[in-house]
């Protein structure tokens, strides 16, 4: 079994979910008191936030790039980087490193076209919801369409992911309104939803509403387990 490297803490209510996930994973997969291999390096989110919303994405990915030599230093064979948002810096973290880096999109993307979906609606921050960082790796690579919500509506998801999720805090009235606006993408033509947020799964899961769901952070694990378990 190969050591799984996480590069967590973003925010750490999330990574709580990757640990659990991947260990519930192995568990399932290989029965007795097995466990994950893991090495986990988690961040101080304050720090990360503060230079998201100061547009320095220079130095939040210096900052990713040292915690991921630590994670490498640590024993990791492979690394997942456990926050959609921050996958914007994945090149200085993949150019830090000698051990592959797991990536949350091509996980996802590649669920998605065993399933023949190549047209999925996307909820997370602004800037995974906006910047082409993460859609075009969709596209570009995998020839799915990628659809996002009107502007208002971006700026609902992000106040809720930051203000609410990250704290974790569970709101009914913020899931009623994330379910209206992935009823509006699944309208306009989504043939299924990225929760490309690792909090969103937090709020919104599969008994919430019928239109499919690809949670990111389930499925980022999910791969990573497949990774390690492979010859």
């Amino acid at each position: 079994m190969k050591t799984i490297g996480l590069l967590g803490g973003m925010s750490w209510e999330s990574t709580t979910l990757y640990y659990q996930l991947i260990n519930q994973s192995i568990k399932r997969r290989l029965g007795g008191l097995h466990s994950a291999r893991v090495a986990l390096v988690s961040v101080d989110f304050q720090d990360v936030e503060t230079l998201q919303h100061q547009n320095r994405w220079d130095e939040a990915g210096e900052l990713l790039a040292r915690a991921a030599v630590q994670v490498q230093a640590a024993g990791a064979d492979g690394l997942l980087i456990c926050t959609n948002t921050m996958h914007k810096v994945a090149p200085a973290v993949e150019a830090a490193i000698d051990i592959p880096l797991l990536h949350v999109v091509d996980a996802t993307a590649a669920q998605a076209r065993d399933r023949g979906h190549q047209r999925l609606g996307l909820l997370g921050t602004r800037f995974t919801m906006e910047q082409p960082f993460y859609r075009d790796r969709f596209t570009e690579r995998y020839g799915i369409d990628m659809l996002v919500p009107d502007l208002a509506e971006r700026e609902e998801v992000h106040r809720i992911i930051y203000e609410e999720l990250c704290l974790g805090t569970i709101s009914e009235a913020s899931r009623a309104r994330m379910l209206e606006i992935i009823d509006g993408l699944m309208a306009a033509g989504a043939e299924a939803i990225v929760e490309g947020c690792t909090e969103i799964g937090m709020l919104v899961g599969e008994q919430h509403t019928q239109a499919p769901l690809y949670d990111t952070t389930a499925v980022h694990a999910e791969a990573a387990v497949t990774w390690a378990l492979a010859p």
